[in-house]
């Protein structure tokens, strides 16, 4: 098993932990879009609690990735999130976050 797919099952066993509703073939290609940041301990985690790594998320991701307007929607969205995975949760993964902000947008075709 390579790398990635040890991500891949790490992660689909965290979304189903949580209750996130996303399958296996989705987590893979947003973990798979996501290159070599997952294997980076810091970067492969989102910390809701530091507001400029949250505007980062939405210029970079929102914004520039999914192609969407800069609206209060979009911050609405990422608090949405956030709760989705829990405040008591430390392991808010990347890959599920932006999963689950595409999938809030109905954008999930940007990993077709």
């Amino acid at each position: 098993m390579s790398k990635l797919d040890e991500k891949i099952a790490h992660y689909t066993e965290a979304a189903k932990k949580l209750n996130l509703g996303l399958d296996e073939v989705y987590i893979a290609k947003v973990t798979g879009a996501l290159g070599p940041s997952i294997y980076n301990k810091d970067a492969e985690t989102v910390s809701c609690s530091d507001s400029s790594e949250l505007e980062t998320v939405k210029k970079n991701f929102l914004i520039k990735k999914l192609g969407l307007d800069d609206l209060p929607a979009l911050d609405d969205a990422i608090k949405k999130v956030c709760e989705t995975m829990g405040s008591s949760n430390r392991s808010k993964y990347r890959a599920l976050f932006y999963a689950l902000l595409a999938k809030e947008f109905s954008k999930e075709d940007v990993y077709a």
